[in-house]
């Protein structure tokens, strides 16, 4: 089974390009200091690492 990530978003997406904000969306996040909880598989980690810039990531 795959572990689970934390990501909060830390910076706010005004200013970003529209496939960051969408990605952003599409990890669930809403606004920032919103934490969600993702499964760790490899294309959350590529979401991720496009939009690490805005979001803290806290394995568990």
């Amino acid at each position: 089974m795959a572990g689970k990530l934390k990501i909060t978003q830390v910076k706010s997406v005004i200013g970003t390009p529209e496939d960051q904000k969408r990605t952003v969306r599409a990890l669930g996040l809403k606004r920032i200091n919103h934490t969600v909880e993702q499964a760790d598989t490899p294309s959350v980690r590529g979401m991720i690492f496009k939009v690490k810039h805005l979001v803290k990531v806290d394995e568990s």
